[in-house]
């Protein structure tokens, strides 16, 4: 059983600190903002993912899982100390540091012994080193020594608690050799590849992988916004692509674009490096480009649909960036209502976890309903900007009689274009031929 202290009880740190838990060491979970302390140890959750409440729960009980606004305390009670704090998008793009070097000017202060400290937080290239000069010069006991480990998160909003207690890599860098057997050690329970390298390939690894998914998905939306032009299905395609075992199949569905909080901000943060490294990394800049405007196809469909859009009644149907999650930051629909709203449209809004996060975000115009069905009621046209099991399972019968017209716009290729047309339904998605357009020809479709 190793003693831990997470600093952060952010997504990543919340949920790291649980899982390694889980799997049987004493974790001190910390955080300077006494409130949200306070909440967990009450067993109120500050964000929605599948299972942590449970798994919070179940470990606090056992004795295995703390909370504490006392950071200098848990540090100095710890082996080995984990950086979980955010590193937000700044105005230039790059991450924002401050508080990832507050934490190591801490961490320096209260260094009572050997320590082990790890950056989890997502941190540009040299931050380790970084981190270690701070520690360095803020310990009032030179001889006291420690070592400093890069082991990036690769959890995803939803399937976190899986994808951790079944994590198909753990990436660990070092340039001490005791310190990356400790962590390997570590991750051992969760029977996973462990891959060693140096500190400064393990952070650009974080950056690297995010970025090339962030590439996969504007590269299949780019594809589908070309498949519209020349007749294609860019579901098919995207399956016909993935057969090949080079590409694989996952992060080629097309859509309205990436958001959430890691690929918008680390595809910036990554271009950034590499102009502060002399690179212009043209690519990158055109997948966040091409994310960027993809999103703002829905209006455009949304238009050729029902034509003037101002006067009309538009449901909303999901807001948080992914499903699963209540995480509202870079989701497509903080650019696509507002957009609706200006064009002079009233908006009924639903989502089932994420309404209370969206509301301070959104225009004050929104309506937001506890139900599919209360949001299709007397709207003109549906936009689905989120794949929530209760919007791809809605009921097409129910829709259609609550709806003032059958005009469904699907930013997420979810709905089946088939039963859309059996239903009536005027449908536009992302990459396939429309259904039921009056006028244009394409009162049907090949399926």
């Amino acid at each position: 059983m190793q003693k831990i202290a997470v600093i952060g009880t952010g997504y990543v740190g919340l949920v790291s600190g649980t899982c390694f838990a889980e799997i049987g060491n004493r974790i001190i979970c910390c955080d300077i903002d006494e409130t949200k302390i306070a909440s967990l140890r009450r067993g109120i959750v500050p964000i929605y993912e599948p299972g942590l409440k449970e798994l919070i729960d179940k470990n606090t009980a056992a004795g295995r899982l703390l909370f504490t606004s006392d950071v200098g305390a848990a540090i100095e009670a710890s082996d080995i100390v984990y950086i979980a704090v955010g590193t937000p998008m700044s105005e230039t793009g790059e991450a924002d540091m401050k508080y990832v070097k507050d934490v190591a000017r801490k961490i320096g202060e209260h260094l009572n012994g050997y320590k082990i400290i790890v950056n989890k937080s997502t941190v540009p290239v040299g931050t380790g080193e970084l981190v270690r000069q701070i520690v360095s010069n803020h310990r009032k006991y030179p001889s006291v020594h420690f070592d400093v480990v890069s082991n990036p998160e690769f959890l995803r909003e939803g399937s976190a608690i899986s994808d951790c207690m079944n994590m198909d890599r753990a990436v660990i860098g070092s340039s001490s050799d005791k310190a990356s057997k400790a962590i390997a050690d570590l991750h051992a329970p969760f029977g996973t590849r462990i891959y060693l390298t140096d500190l400064e390939s393990a952070e650009m690894i974080k950056y690297a992988a995010n970025a090339f998914l962030a590439t996969k998905i504007s590269f299949i939306n780019a594809i589908a916004n070309i498949c519209e032009r020349v007749g294609a299905d860019v579901v098919q395609v995207s399956e016909g692509m993935g057969l090949d075992s080079r590409i694989g199949g996952k992060f080629l569905q097309a859509g309205i674009g990436y958001g959430g909080s890691c690929f918008p901000k680390d595809t910036f943060a990554l271009a950034h490096i590499a102009d502060q490294s002399g690179y212009d990394f043209e690519l990158l800049k055109a997948v966040i480009r091409t994310n960027d405007k993809q999103r703002l196809i829905v209006t455009d469909k949304l238009k050729q649909a029902i034509g003037t859009i101002e006067g009309k009644r538009i449901a909303v149907l999901g807001l948080a960036f992914k499903p699963h999650t209540d995480d509202m930051r870079y989701a497509p629909s903080l650019t696509i209502v507002p957009e609706i709203v200006q064009l002079g449209a009233s908006v009924s809004a639903f989502d089932p976890i994420a309404t209370e996060t969206a509301k301070p975000l959104l225009p004050e115009s929104v309506r937001y309903c506890g139900t599919v069905e209360e949001a299709l009621e007397g709207c003109d046209a549906c936009v689905i900007l989120t794949e929530w099991p209760e919007i791809v399972g809605m009921d097409l019968t129910r829709a259609k009689r609550l709806m003032n017209a059958t005009v469904l716009i699907d930013g997420r290729n979810c709905i089946s274009p088939l039963s859309v047309q059996q239903h009536g339904f005027t449908y536009h998605s992302v990459g396939r031929r429309p259904v039921n357009v009056v006028g244009s020809g394409l009162h049907t479709a090949n399926f």
